[in-house]
């Protein structure tokens, strides 16, 4: 069990990097179990055009936290995919909109599911006051780490 600060420091951030590995083992398996036909990087996409449908590439870049040729690639996929479609902005014609199909739409009664009982597993036997507080340490660790 690590001592010092820095060991436990060290021993947090691999911490994180196992949960975050967890979600994406859990739900890429749920989406394998439903023939959903996607990866968890275009899952990524498609629960943030749920939130929000009809915003720009680079918003959903920002939101997903993925750089903008990765989310050209995605998009390419989703929309071969026929489950997103990309719009010229009136406001900006440099700037494509993308848009959920109706079959994009439809997906999400059958995934919505399957993101509601992964949050509903992990947050298990945790109450909710010790999840807000982790949430504020998280906060503090982006912010420690933003003056870089």
């Amino acid at each position: 069990m690590p001592k010092t600060k820095p060991e436990i420091t060290v021993a947090f951030n691999r911490k994180l990097l196992m949960v975050n590995n967890a979600f994406r083992q859990f739900i890429q398996c749920k989406l394998k179990e439903c023939n959903a036909g996607l990866t968890y990087e275009m899952l990524q996409v498609m629960a943030c055009l749920w939130k929000q449908d009809g915003i720009n590439q680079q918003e959903i870049a920002n939101i997903t936290v993925k750089d903008k040729a990765s989310m050209t690639y995605l998009i390419d996929n989703l929309a071969k995919r026929g489950l997103v479609t990309r719009l010229e902005d009136m406001n900006d014609r440099r700037n494509k909109l993308i848009l959920l199909t109706a079959q994009g739409r439809a997906l999400k009664t059958k995934i919505q599911p399957l993101l509601d009982e992964m949050h509903e597993t992990s947050g298990m036997n945790i109450d909710a006051a010790k999840l807000k507080e982790f949430m504020a340490v998280l906060e503090t660790i982006e912010g420690n780490l933003k003056v870089w």
